[in-house]
């Protein structure tokens, strides 16, 4: 079936979904080692609470300057060479890492090899505003509206499929040596133009014109006030922004506090690390048809309170384990028995907010206005990472694990109930009418 598919495809869409699964499986892998990076960061490098809580949040306040962004990128003409120009400065920086030293002597009490790697990486995320967008804009250029969501969800898969293989294969290594890191991200640095580039090459090689010219302020200007209208104009997604804020704060103030637990607490090696992120991920994309036809069928906020719960309990679950500590070595892995709980929670938040990151807005809006809500969405994460990642930071330094993990909880609960009580009260469609 899926080679008669593949043979009923225009031309130009079976060449763009060869450049679009070449384009996912190079940054599957450079997925699969940045989503160690916060570990090694802890672990090799020996950074503090703060500096990993602040290598946290540049991967999400980017999104903060979003109208900027889209101010800026509505004036370029050629959007495939802003790509290229994208990716050769945000990528290149990657290579000054294989200068780094190779043993925990030469790094403790140099401070300096932490502030580079949080810049470099810094520049590293500051692409994604520029890239994720364009991504759609070329493809639904090249794919046509009854097969980009098939088509799409291929590449998907490819990409996490990677992910999951190198994030493994990373963690062995790094056991290997905690520092085999300086000669891998040179590698994923030159990687990671080649993958744009190839995206670059979708498309017939004409240019995006502007068909109006305006002012950068202007575009700014317009940006901004169209976001703030999306709240003004629409309770029931102020409300779901409302519930993701107070989810976002618990999000944002758990995870660098989550990487320092495993190697404080429970001292986990990076192929234990690596285990626990892709059994959860494996289990998620079992998850996600079937919560993909749920979504459809259920009151976003409703499906938002499900996903909040979710974390909630994989969170307790690492209380939890503080006090119960049992667990088996197998092959090298330390499983504890109350983290099978957060694995299988775990799972079910990592299926459940793969939906809502990217389609949950639409269903507060008319078809036009999608982009414009998940652009307002992506700017409210880039706001809570202003302050989310150091609150948490300071609980936990402050008061221990268990207080930063009981605040986090509550504020997940709060933001569940809110959702909740919206639903009851508030209905979508007197918003879109």
């Amino acid at each position: 079936m899926g080679l008669r598919f593949y043979k009923s495809l225009y031309s130009n869409e079976r060449r763009t979904l060869k450049l679009h699964l070449t384009y996912s499986f190079i940054e599957g892998i450079l997925a699969g080692v940045i989503v160690l990076n916060e570990f090694v960061f802890i672990k090799s490098l020996q950074g503090t609470g703060y500096q990993l809580s602040v290598l946290f949040q540049f991967s999400m306040v980017v999104f903060l300057f979003l109208a900027f962004f889209n101010a800026f990128t509505d004036r370029i003409r050629n959007r495939k060479k802003l790509l290229r120009i994208t990716a050769i400065i945000t990528r290149i920086p990657l290579i000054l890492l294989f200068f780094f030293p190779r043993s925990y002597d030469a790094v403790v009490g140099q401070p300096i090899y932490h502030y580079i790697f949080i810049a470099v990486f810094l520049i590293y995320f500051l692409a994604n505003p520029i890239i994720l967008p364009t991504i759609n804009l070329l493809l639904k250029q090249e794919y046509s509206n009854e097969n980009f969501g098939r088509l799409f969800s291929w590449a998907t898969m490819v990409k996490k499929i990677t992910t999951l293989a190198v994030t493994f294969g990373y963690g062995i290594l790094l056991d290997q040596d905690h520092f085999a890191f300086v000669y891998v991200f040179p590698v994923i640095g030159v990687l990671g133009i080649i993958s744009v580039f190839l995206l670059s090459k979708i498309g017939n090689g004409e240019n995006i014109v502007i068909t109006e010219r305006k002012s950068y302020l202007q575009l700014v200007k317009d940006s901004l006030n169209k976001m703030l209208g999306t709240f003004t104009g629409n309770r029931p997604f102020f409300d779901f922004q409302v519930g993701f804020m107070l989810y976002g704060f618990g999000f944002m103030a758990s995870v660098s506090v989550i990487t320092i637990f495993f190697d404080k607490a429970l001292g986990l090696n990076y192929t234990s690390v690596a285990f626990y992120k892709n059994s959860y991920n494996i289990i998620a994309i079992m998850l996600i048809p079937l919560f993909g036809r749920l979504i459809g069928n259920i009151d976003p906020r409703r499906f938002a309170a499900i996903s909040f719960i979710a974390m909630m309990l994989f969170i307790l679950s690492l209380t939890v384990t503080q006090w119960i500590p049992a667990n088996v070595e197998i092959f090298g892995i330390t499983l504890y028995y109350t983290l099978i709980f957060y694995i299988l929670f775990h799972s079910i938040f990592a299926a459940t907010m793969a939906l809502l990151w990217s389609i949950g807005s639409a269903y507060f809006c008319r078809k036009e206005e999608a982009a414009l809500y998940q652009s307002t969405h992506l700017s409210m994460v880039g706001l809570r990472s202003l302050f989310a990642p150091l609150i948490g930071m300071f609980f936990y330094q402050t008061w221990g694990f268990t207080a930063a993990f009981v605040v986090c909880m509550l504020s997940l609960l709060v933001g569940s109930l809110y959702l909740l009580w919206s639903e009851k009260n508030i209905r979508i469609s007197k918003a879109i009418e």
